[in-house]
Order: C-alpha cells, then sequence, then structure tokens
C-alpha cells in the first residue's frame, strides 16, 4: 500500500501542476487585462499555457504521426500502422506504405524499453521508409497491464524478440537502439542455437551496454554505488488505483523522468525559460522546435520492477552478456554460435549513456563470426541521440547501414515462407 500511495502522490502532483498551469493561462488571458498594458499578464499567460501541456504530456501516449510519404512517382502515398503481433507486454507492429509492392530490405527496429515509447524512433522510422520494410517493437506502458497477466523481465524480453523474429523470417534485418542492444544479441544467439534456420541476416547495434565497464559513464556509476536492496527501495513503487495495472510494481515513468531531466538540468530549465520568453513574445508555435522536442521527451512509461531490476543486476552488475554467462530459461545463451549473421556496431563519439566501448565490445564476443561479417562504426562528435535521430544518423550513419545490409543480405527477397509473410 505504501508504494501505491506514492505512486498515486506523484500522480497528484503532476496534476496539480498541470491544473495550475491551466488555471494561470485562463485567469492571465481575460480580454479584461488588455486594459492593463503590463507584460507580467503575457509571461503569466505563457508561463501556464507552457506548464499545462508540459505536466500533460507525461501521461500521453505520442502518436507516430507518420501518416504519408513521398512515392517513387513524386506523390504522396498512404502509410499506415499494422499490429502483427499483440502480446501484453509489447506489440510487433508495420508501417504499411499503401500501393507499394514489398521491399526488398526488410528491418525490424529493436525500440528501447528504458522511459520512452518507441515513437522515440519515429525520425528513424520516417528516413528508412523509402528504402525499407519498417518493423517496429512497440512496448506497452506497465500502468496499463494487469497484475494478472504476470511478470516481464530481460528474460522475456529476449523471447518477445525470438518469436518476433521467427514471425518475420530469416530475411529481416535487425537493428536494435540502445537499451535492447545485449539483448538483441542474445535472441540472435538463442535462435543460433534453437533454430539456426530463423537466425536475422545481418544485426546492426546501435549506442548500446553490451559491456558496461568498458567505458564508464554517469549511468554506469550510478548502477555500481547503489546495492540492489537500495535501488528497490529508492525507484520501486506500485501502480496506483487510477490505472488498469493497479497493484503492479513499476519503475515509475514520472521517477525516470526526474531522473532524465537531472542529469542536464540546467539545460532544460533554460530551454523552458527562453521558451516561455518566446510564448510572451507571440513568437512560440504549435509545433515549433522546443515543443516537438519536448512533447517526445516529456511522455514517459512505466517500467516493470523485474525488467528494471533485472537489467541492472544482470547486464550491469554482474555482466553476464559481456562474460558470456547470460541464461533464459535456465539455458545459457552462447555467443559462439553466432556464425553467419553479419555484425555492424555504431557509436558515438561524444555518447555520455553508452560510451565507446561499451558496444563494440560485441565484437569481441562473437568469436565463431569471421571477421568479413563484422563491422564497426564511431561517428565523430555524435552523442546518443544523435547516432539514431538527427543529422548525423541522416547523413552520415543511415546510408552506412544501408550499405551494410545491401552487402550481406544481398537484397534479394528470398523465396517461400519468408517471402509470403512480407506480403
Amino acid at each position: 500500500m505504501k508504494g501505491m500511495l506514492i505512486y498515486d502522490w506523484m500522480e497528484t502532483v503532476r496534476n496539480t501542476n498541470e491544473w495550475l498551469g491551466a488555471s494561470a493561462r485562463a485567469m492571465a488571458s481575460y480580454p479584461v487585462w488588455g486594459l492593463v498594458p503590463h507584460p507580467a499578464f503575457k509571461v503569466m499567460s505563457a508561463w501556464g499555457r507552457i506548464t499545462e501541456r508540459s505536466f500533460a504530456r507525461m501521461v500521453i501516449k505520442p502518436d507516430w504521426g507518420i501518416r504519408t510519404m513521398v512515392g517513387a512517382d513524386g506523390r504522396d502515398v498512404i502509410v499506415t500502422v499494422d499490429t502483427l503481433i499483440s502480446r501484453p507486454f509489447g506489440d510487433l507492429i508495420h508501417f504499411r506504405v499503401s500501393g507499394r509492392e514489398p521491399m526488398a530490405r526488410r528491418v525490424l527496429l529493436v525500440a528501447p524499453m528504458s522511459g520512452h515509447y518507441a515513437t522515440l524512433l519515429r525520425s528513424t522510422v520516417a528516413s528508412l521508409l523509402p528504402d525499407c520494410e519498417v518493423y517496429v517493437t512497440d512496448w506497452k506502458n506497465a500502468r496499463d497491464i494487469p497484475v494478472s497477466e504476470g511478470k516481464f523481465d530481460i528474460e522475456d524480453y529476449t523471447l518477445y524478440l525470438v518469436d518476433f523474429m521467427r514471425h518475420l523470417g530469416p530475411d529481416i534485418n535487425i537493428v536494435a537502439v540502445c537499451q535492447p542492444v545485449p539483448l538483441a544479441l542474445a535472441a540472435t544467439a538463442y535462435l543460433a542455437d534453437e533454430d539456426p534456420e530463423a537466425q536475422p541476416r545481418t544485426l546492426t547495434l546501435i549506442g548500446g551496454p553490451v559491456d558496461p565497464d568498458a567505458a564508464a559513464t554517469e549511468v554506469t556509476d550510478f548502477g555500481r554505488r547503489l546495492t540492489m536492496g537500495q535501488l528497490e527501495h529508492l525507484a520501486i513503487q506500485q501502480v496506483g488505483f487510477k490505472y488498469a495495472g493497479a497493484g503492479r510494481s513499476v519503475y515509475p515513468g514520472l521517477l525516470q523522468l526526474a531522473s532524465f531531466i537531472s542529469m542536464n538540468a540546467e539545460t532544460h530549465a533554460k530551454a523552458f525559460q527562453d521558451q516561455i520568453v518566446r510564448a510572451a513574445r507571440g513568437e512560440a508555435s504549435e509545433r515549433d522546435k522546443h515543443n516537438r522536442f519536448y512533447d517526445e521527451y516529456l511522455a514517459v512509461m512505466d517500467m516493470t520492477a523485474e525488467f528494471y531490476l533485472s537489467t541492472v543486476q544482470r547486464i550491469f552488475k554482474r555482466r553476464e552478456i559481456a562474460t558470456n554467462s547470460f541464461t533464459v530459461g535456465g539455458k545459457r545463451v552462447d555467443f559462439h554460435k553466432v556464425t553467419q549473421v553479419a555484425v555492424n556496431v555504431i557509436e558515438g563519439e561524444e555518447d555520455d549513456i553508452s560510451a565507446p566501448g561499451q558496444c563494440s565490445a560485441a565484437l569481441g564476443l562473437l568469436t565463431g563470426l569471421p571477421a568479413s561479417l563484422k563491422a564497426s562504426h564511431i561517428e565523430p562528435e555524435a552523442g546518443h541521440y544523435g547516432i539514431f535521430a538527427g543529422r548525423s544518423w541522416r547523413n552520415n550513419i543511415r546510408p552506412l547501414v544501408l550499405d551494410f545490409i545491401d552487402r550481406n543480405a544481398g537484397g534479394v527477397r528470398p523465396k517461400g515462407r519468408a517471402a509470403m509473410r512480407a506480403v
């Protein structure tokens, strides 16, 4: 009950701040204040509008917002999102381009489950759509999943990936971003042993903690400082009475957001101060750069307690992936058995979350894989988000990833079962 009360208290604080913002916006927007030419009312209205919007976004799942794309003939074509597999904790979705024949390149983007929704990869999806069939793992908010659905830890996550890969067939190319990198690697090794014919053609790993000790960051230092007991006491709560997952133990999204913001508090404070000034001057707009970024950044989701704790304990503290001792259902996953999947590692030179070296450790684990099937790239001056979104991704990394896929997957659709699944 204590955990539920704290959870509901946090939601009450969020809701109260949203209400205060709405009240300030409404109060300062009355026409009568036009008779009092004082800038304080414009600032108050701007503060209220931005505060209301910001706190409201924290409990809203963003929309993908990818409704059309430019076709080969230069005309816009409709893009729809189809759910191929629906599971309690996550779905496999497909971005279908109306009227287009299935593309030779088929890419599964493995989205992180680290506080934000899969829509964090929106720009990544949009950039790949013209040249690929794009599939995405769309993880669900733990607060909306009833306790009766059971647990979900990193082993369950790995088995979800295994099932998704099997469903899509062996002509799929995996691109894992950030948190799921070690688990995508584990799922591939699991298939190499259990079902070799279902292995993907290529595996691209972007900025993830395969070996957290390879390069220290604030994230790894935090995990090392706290014991599991301390971490559970500080981070884990139970979903409150408002949601379908009432009673489920989670690492709340609001608590995660507080942690994200604290890492760059001055930067975020200045961004909001500047936006309030722009709004007071009438220079802000609905879809300006600030709102586009923070509408996504502030939209957070709860993570199951067992997933968060098992990630910290097994990936960061015990280093089970880095030491090739990771198990799924009591069975060891052996990375040495990956012998035919081409693996590409992408890291950002300025990545302060998964520093260079953490992800490239994957190549050292794959002792059974020929050197000709291994590749790596460090993007100069790129931070964590820059390696999968923004200019560095569009101009440099995306072409490298597509070229790697073409060189190792052949760009040719296989016949039979896998070809039929893509239709």
